[in-house]
């Protein structure tokens, strides 16, 4: 299937909508919702896993995957939203996570008995107790390893302590994964999602880190592009639309993930650009965005990824990450003016556009004050983090307003209704208070709205082929307000350029004025006309 020319839709469906009144979304209301999709003018729909949970980390602890969590619905609400879905020329893209399964999951469960096939599903090592075997660090957290006593064993968990790691190294693992993949694709799903899929083959000799956190030993691992090449070539994926999402990883070992003759992945999720306002490269601590750095990884990706025949997936936002109109935007005085300007910035970039739920409504973060109002395990575990370092209870607020994951997974902002029409009950996270003012019926009535804007970018890009498969070269290198770059096939040229700043600002390499002299025309903006300066959060587009 050609990436090329598709956009993807993110649903987080605990958010989206709620047809029985429990206050979570529910798949049913993902089908209540697809003609506003199909007005949009989405391709696919990524929904974030619906499976049997515990919910200790939003569904990613997965407890069954050939089954539906009651909460969510019923497989029969599954295959009717997998029917009229593609009824309207929409495919469904579901998330497999396959890194770890949650400790509630039988495999897991058996192991916890001394079962020897189901210990070695997973990465289990002889211990004592307060002496794991290694020094890694959990992505959430304290220790990766978790002592079992009436095994005398610790089992690995590179995330939460209820996410236990699967050992791909075990033939049977990787068979049954497999059986996942093709029971979904009987279903009619058009496309997988790979969850932290470049941390699934572990080292053969586990040693401390002394460096790091022990992520140096397990990203981009030694088997894991035979194993994806497996995956792949043993379930017939190969043409269908498949993303990994990559955690810490190298443009090179993108290119192998990504490049069609690799038969690996379609493209590949990357996190370096939104590590630009970490202080320190630290998750928990920060600094105003570093724009010339964004501009530089973005170069790099890029270029990079089209030198070496990769494709990226391009993206702000998605379930992990706070609302982009919040974060590089202005979400008071400007919110409409910078969530276009970004949404122009990586939907005319090579690659394949992902847009979060509501992103086309520029929601904001959620702006909660006391810590009872998040829900995010990582969140908490991080506000206990931050006070034991010293911070004040306010301190600690303010960087989970800023990083938390609670603030993606807000309620869809449907109207101006209770609840931001998302729910008739009490919603299990609530929707920010400027639903009132921000929600998908305001924005479908408003012609100049920001959803209107993402109509015309998803639009641009079914239609031009310059923005498809057009070669890109990034402009305005030394300048540190302005993200540019420009896309070229055969004779047609597009610019885009993009002022990060709330005040104007001046390009250098090249001069509006020169641009029009020389036959440039303006075919998209986000402001009227022209003028020498970009105007705060300005996005002009050129054509020549």
């Amino acid at each position: 299937m050609n990436v090329q020319d598709k956009v993807v839709y993110q649903i987080y469906p605990k958010s989206f909508y709620d047809t029985n009144g429990d206050g979570l979304g529910d798949l049913k209301g993902v089908t209540a919702k697809l003609g506003y999709l199909k007005e949009l003018g989405v391709d696919l729909l990524w929904l974030t896993p619906f499976f049997p949970s515990p919910q200790n980390d939003g569904g990613y602890d997965v407890a069954d995957y050939c089954a539906v969590d009651p909460r969510f619905g019923t497989m029969e609400d599954v295959e009717t939203l997998i029917r009229e879905a593609r009824a309207r020329g929409i495919g469904l893209m579901f998330d497999m996570v396959f890194n770890h399964t949650s400790t509630d999951h039988e495999w897991f469960r058996r192991a916890l008995k001394g079962d020897p096939t189901y210990l070695d599903y997973y990465i289990f090592k002889d211990g004592v107790p307060g002496s794991p075997p290694t020094n890694w660090e959990s992505k959430f957290g304290g220790s990766a390893w978790e002592y079992v006593p009436a095994l005398k064993k610790y089992y690995l968990h590179l995330f939460d302590v209820s996410q236990a790691d699967l050992n791909w190294e075990n033939p049977r693992v990787r068979e049954a994964l497999k059986n996942v993949i093709r029971f979904w694709k009987e279903k009619g799903v058009e496309g997988f999602r790979f969850d932290v899929v470049n941390l699934i083959s572990k080292p053969a000799v586990f040693e401390n880190d002394y460096e790091g956190d022990g992520r140096r030993f397990y990203t981009d691992g030694r088997h894991v592009h035979e194993f994806l090449k497996e995956l792949t070539a043993d379930t017939g994926i190969d043409t269908m639309i498949t993303v990994g999402e990559m955690s810490s990883t190298t443009i090179e070992n993108c290119i192998r993930y990504s490049n069609p003759k690799e038969k690996e992945l379609s493209m590949t999720f990357s996190f370096h650009h939104l590590k630009i306002d970490y202080a320190g490269g630290a998750k928990w601590a920060l600094m105003p965005p570093d724009i010339m750095a964004l501009k530089n990884l973005f170069a790099d990706w890029q270029e990079g990824m089209e030198a070496g025949g990769g494709w990226n997936a391009v993206f702000w936002c998605n379930h992990d990450q706070p609302r982009i109109v919040s974060r590089l935007g202005d979400d008071v005085r400007c919110r409409v003016e910078s969530a276009k300007m970004l949404g122009a910035c990586i939907h005319l970039m090579r690659g394949t556009p992902y847009i979060y739920q509501g992103e086309e409504l520029g929601m904001t973060n959620a702006k909660y004050t006391d810590i009872a109002q998040y829900e995010d395990v990582e969140s908490r575990n991080y506000y206990k983090i931050l006070l034991k370092e010293g911070k004040t209870k306010e301190e600690a607020l303010h960087i989970l307003g800023v990083r938390s994951r609670d603030n993606s997974r807000t309620p869809m902002q449907w109207s101006a209704g209770e609840n931001a029409g998302f729910t008739t009950g009490t919603p299990w996270l609530a929707p920010p208070a400027n639903y009132k003012e921000i929600n998908a019926e305001a924005a479908r009535e408003d012609p100049d709205s920001i959803f209107h804007f993402y109509q015309k970018l998803i639009r641009l890009r079914k239609e031009r082929p310059i923005i498809q498969a057009g070669t890109i070269s990034f402009r305005e290198r030394a300048n540190a307000d302005v993200v540019a770059y420009e896309r070229a096939r055969k004779d047609e040229k597009l610019r885009v350029y993009c002022n990060f700043r709330a005040t104007p600002a001046a390009l250098e390499e090249d001069s509006i004025e020169a641009l029009e002299a020389a036959g440039w025309r303006k075919c998209l903006g986000n402001y009227e006309g022209l003028e020498e300066m970009l105007r705060p959060y300005e996005v002009v587009v050129l054509e020549n």
